[in-house]
């Protein structure tokens, strides 16, 4: 994992977004020349042709940052990561003495005052993690008493929520942004639209791994926590229909990648070696998934990728590295740090085809 590594200037991590969405900087990566290219977001159009079809997730970040009193007094945060059911939640607490018995009061997280609800900590996990028992169903709860949790890198609150939410956003349950989206508006998508790109949308539930770095010293040793994703029957048949065309899928985000991919593994009866079929590339697919994608990984279905700058020693950039080479990526990387881009969640995207 130290080849993963790099240094970053502080004051590269973008802590707010830019307005508008598409006015961040575009870097455009192309795989096949090795060049790299400068513009803006609003750009992307330049490098798109009619019959692409770029996939996007549509998931939808809750207020999962919930506030909370021991019967002792002290404080407890709450992290919603994800369900198990209503109301039986895996998720990170910070505070002390946390053990499974231990029961929390759930507080208003405007103004600190108690709304009624209790959860109890019934088992704990490895690395911070617990499950959480509710007195009600927690999704609602924090629809209502809940803050949208930010990365912790970013140190000042955004004053809009929905500015950490890709405009197309409709299926909640992700603790984190899908941030390679939050730079499309609506003008945007109805431009790609007129130009004849097309779009589907699927889900990924962004969860824990998306706030830890790879702690192994060898990638391949690093355990990727479930997520849930889905691709529904209509998006798997305008996929299949565009890879048996002979035209490109671009995917929105690792996020969208990794539910790719994950389809395209199951077409193939989870085989790695197996060859895809011509005509079914990917197969509807609902369910959990662990696909960890680093370099030597064999894509078989995305042909571009829509991303931001990712964190050091992060399985993000792992699978940025195994989709474009290290080599280029390393480039890419430097060329943004000495050309000022913005890094993380509220920053600048790449396109690489």
């Amino acid at each position: 994992m130290a080849d993963f590594d790099y240094y970053l200037p502080p004051e590269l991590i973008a802590q707010e977004p830019v307005e508008p969405r598409d006015a961040s900087r575009l870097m455009v990566v192309d795989r096949a020349t090795g060049t790299l290219s400068h513009h803006h977001f609003r750009d992307l159009p330049q490098f798109l042709r009619p019959g692409d079809l770029l996939v996007y997730n549509e998931s939808r970040v809750i207020p999962a940052r919930l506030f909370a009193r021991k019967s002792t007094g002290g404080r407890a945060e709450i992290l919603l990561l994800r369900p198990r059911s209503d109301t039986v939640w895996e998720a990170l607490i910070r505070g002390r003495a946390l053990r499974p018995g231990v029961r929390l009061e759930i507080l208003d997280g405007a103004d600190g005052h108690p709304v009624g609800a209790m959860a109890e900590v019934v088992e704990e996990g490895e690395r911070g993690l617990r499950v959480l028992a509710f007195d009600r169903p927690a999704l609602a709860l924090a629809e209502a008493v809940g803050q949208t949790p930010l990365p912790p890198y970013i140190h000042r609150p955004i004053q809009d929520p929905e500015r950490y939410q890709t405009v197309y956003a409709r299926t909640p349950g992700s603790a984190a942004a899908p941030t390679a989206g939050l730079h499309f508006t609506p003008e945007l998508l109805l431009c790609l639209r007129e130009m004849g790109v097309e779009s589907v949308f699927v889900t990924l539930h962004v969860g824990l791994d998306t706030f830890r770095p790879v702690e192994e010293e060898r990638p391949e040793e690093h355990r990727m926590h479930s997520e849930y994703c889905r691709l529904s029957s209509e998006a798997a048949e305008r996929i299949n229909r565009a890879k048996l065309e002979g035209r490109r899928v671009i995917a929105v985000g690792t996020t969208s990648v990794r539910v790719l991919e994950t389809a395209g593994l199951t077409a193939v009866g989870g085989c790695a070696d197996a060859e895809p079929c011509p005509w079914r590339t990917v197969i509807p697919y609902e369910g959990w998934t662990d696909l960890y994608i680093y370099p030597g990984f064999r894509f078989r279905v995305v042909d571009g990728v829509i991303t931001n700058f990712h964190l050091p020693r992060s399985t993000l950039l792992l699978l940025v590295a195994a989709f474009c080479g290290k080599e280029l990526m390393d480039r890419a990387y430097a060329e943004a740090i000495r050309l000022r881009y913005r890094f993380y969640s509220f920053g600048d995207a790449m396109l690489i085809l």
